[in-house]
């Protein structure tokens, strides 16, 4: 362990000979599957390098297959990775929340010379993401760094309503005047009702078909959108008209305003933040005589559990053996409550 501006904390060092390969992900690839290492953790791993690579393939107009990491083609580099990806398989998170990104600023040197804070890998990968400003005048969030987080993250936010079991902390190599070279990690238990944030976007329409606004529906639930709904309204000169209402993550809101702007038109889009309280739910799924069906089980504050048929699943069997999909909602339905409790 070391200490960073008097806070406690791990640091590991990899030692290895000095090398100067700039590797494509096939060599990566080549390195990670004979390791012993357990598949999953492999596929992670391997799937925060093929999104760093893509967002390198983008800044240097080239493909994924043709790319060259170099910093990140490093040992040191690909044991970060490799490592985060055991440390979170380890740790079994059912989601992963995240504070806005730091990136410093200044310049650094990289192999393609020297460039801003962050640098063009980085900033590609941090596209949709909530960004902190900083003082200190270095890099604090690498292509690495930004790799993982772009990966892994589920999403991004003040710290959730939780029972707090675990802070293990991080140190970089360097020491800042400003501030410790330290990452926080806290683990815990959510909250049955976990509380959090949500941005609401708002639009009236009265010269849009049905059409366009179902259309930009599917876009705007593509885009990450939480719910998108639509409410019939009367507006000025007595004209009928839908009001579009979108719910959101911080790190989704300007990307969803762009496309309830293109798609529908509008002249302009409200927005504000809302609280909103949530269940505890998990997935389930039950058998019926027709078939699985997938479905949710919130969980109640006095521990009640309420199982909802997913509408997909339902709607699969009653085409399939052209029944109605109540039926198939309430076989469900019936089979949760009938279900072995172990």
């Amino acid at each position: 362990s070391v200490k960073r501006k008097g806070f406690r904390a791990q640091h590991v060092r990899i030692e290895h000979e000095p090398e100067h390969a700039h590797r494509h992900l096939h060599h990566i690839e080549a390195m990670i599957r004979p390791s012993g290492l357990p598949p999953r953790v492999q596929e992670l791993a391997l799937k925060i390098f093929r999104r760093l690579g893509e967002a390198e393939a983008r800044v240097h107009g080239s493909t994924l297959e043709k790319v060259h990491f170099h910093e990140v083609g490093a040992v040191d580099s690909i044991a970060d990775i490799v490592g985060a990806a055991v440390a979170l398989d380890w740790l079994g998170a059912d989601r992963i929340r995240c504070s806005p990104i730091p990136t410093g600023h200044g310049e650094i040197t990289i192999a393609h010379g020297r460039v801003s804070v962050p640098a063009p890998a980085t900033a590609e990968l941090l596209k949709g993401m909530p960004l902190q400003t900083s003082d200190v005048r270095a890099e604090l969030t690498t292509p690495t760094g930004a790799a993982i987080v772009a990966t892994v993250v589920d999403e991004f936010g003040p710290l959730p309503s939780m029972t707090l079991e675990g802070v293990g902390y991080g140190a970089g190599t360097k020491d800042f005047a400003e501030q410790g070279n330290l990452l926080r990690l806290l683990v815990g238990e959510a909250d049955q009702a976990e509380r959090d944030q949500v941005w609401v976007l708002e639009t009236n329409l009265d010269d849009v078909t049905a059409e366009v606004i179902g259309f930009a529906s599917e876009k705007l639930f593509e885009a990450g959108a939480l719910d998108v709904y639509c409410t019939a309204i009367q507006m000025k000169k007595n004209r009928p008209g839908t009001l579009v209402t979108v719910l959101c993550d911080a790190a989704k809101r300007g990307k969803l305003e762009k496309i309830l702007l293109r798609e529908t038109g509008t002249l302009g889009v409200r927005r504000w933040i809302a609280n909103r309280t949530k269940l505890e739910r998990r997935a389930c799924q039950v058998d019926t005589q027709w078939g699985a069906v997938e479905g949710k089980v919130a969980i109640l504050e006095d521990g009640t559990e309420v199982f909802s048929p997913e509408f997909e699943a339902c709607r699969r069997i009653a085409l399939a053996h052209d029944l109605p999909l109540r039926s198939i909602d309430q076989e469900a339905r019936k089979a949760y409550e009938e279900r072995d409790p172990r």
